[in-house]
């Protein structure tokens, strides 16, 4: 399939890519119904670009079938409305088939998850990633890039066996690594989308990404927007504004090693009165003496 085929994946990478949370029911079942209203809240605020089964979404403390079922209400739900990328990961026979269930049920892109294994190697990324990539040639691939080892020349390098990957989800805390490694790889030939979200949305994009990933759109879909409108308009003073407003909930999310990652943004949520706070280990929620400030910064994006 030509580039040309993927205009439409790679637009949709070019915006707020929403990785909304998962729910659970008070019997730590996913809870269906809380699920499809959240996700028809950031339809309805604007969202065009949602990613189940994303770290927000606790990927790794769901089951299989839980990751397809979430995969199904997304997909479900978004309808027209929103391009869905399906997040994969695990062992390789695992990403395959669930890369062909979200085919199947009509996705049109997955994520890929970093490798999760002691012993990385960069031709053992890029092998892992090409077996995942050349199963599913129709669907566009972007993989989640969190190794500071590994290099831009090595993404062009699978690039040229697999044409499918036409986008990347770079979460390297490095703006200046960022930038080196999109030229290494192709800066034109990828879509790249700054994946530690807002607070490193602006320098990454003076740096030449076109997206950012998000966790707080699942609070406040407006402030997302804000601050990509303001991106794209190359006012950065603009941006820098929604950073000051959106900069405390996020050193919440990332302090002790982004301990409370998903944890603050539902405690943001169960304060709006959208859906329970239950995370499931290794998270968990908050003490109660910290949830009230966590409230009131919800509260103040007047949603």
């Amino acid at each position: 399939m030509s580039s040309v085929a993927f205009e439409t994946q790679r637009a949709a990478l070019a915006d707020v890519v929403a990785i909304p949370v998962t729910p659970f029911a008070e019997d730590g079942s996913v809870a269906q119904d809380t699920h499809r209203a959240l996700l028809r809240r950031l339809l309805d605020g604007g969202i065009t670009t949602l990613t189940p089964n994303g770290n927000t979404g606790e990927f790794y403390a769901l089951t299989p079938e839980e990751r397809r079922l979430v995969t199904e209400l997304t997909i479900d739900e978004a309808g027209e409305r929103a391009v869905v990328l399906v997040g994969v990961g695990h062992d390789i026979p695992t990403a395959v088939a669930s890369a062909r269930h979200a085919r199947e049920l009509g996705a049109r892109m997955v994520m890929v998850h970093q490798p999760v294994h002691p012993y990385v190697s960069q031709a053992g990324w890029v092998d892992y990633h090409r077996a995942i990539a050349e199963a599913v040639p129709e669907l566009g691939v972007v993989p989640y890039i969190r190794n500071a080892q590994l290099t831009g020349t090595r993404l062009a390098e699978l690039a040229d066996t697999c044409p499918n990957v036409i986008g990347v989800k770079y979460a390297v805390p490095d703006a200046a690594r960022f930038a080196a490694f999109a030229r290494d790889a192709g800066l034109e030939r990828f879509v790249w989308v700054a994946g530690l979200a807002e607070p490193y949305a602006p320098s990454y994009f003076s740096a030449g990404a076109t997206g950012f990933t998000s966790g707080l759109v699942n609070v406040a879909p407006a402030v997302s927007l804000n601050m990509i409108e303001a991106l794209r308009s190359g006012d950065y003073r603009a941006a820098m504004k929604v950073w000051e407003q959106i900069r405390r909930f996020e050193e919440l999310r990332a302090a002790n090693g982004s301990a409370d990652n998903v944890t603050v943004v539902k405690e943001a949520l169960a304060s709006l009165g959208l859906c329970r706070r239950e995370v499931r280990p290794p998270s968990k929620p908050l003490p109660v003496s910290e949830r009230a400030e966590v409230a009131a910064i919800a509260a103040g994006w007047s949603i």
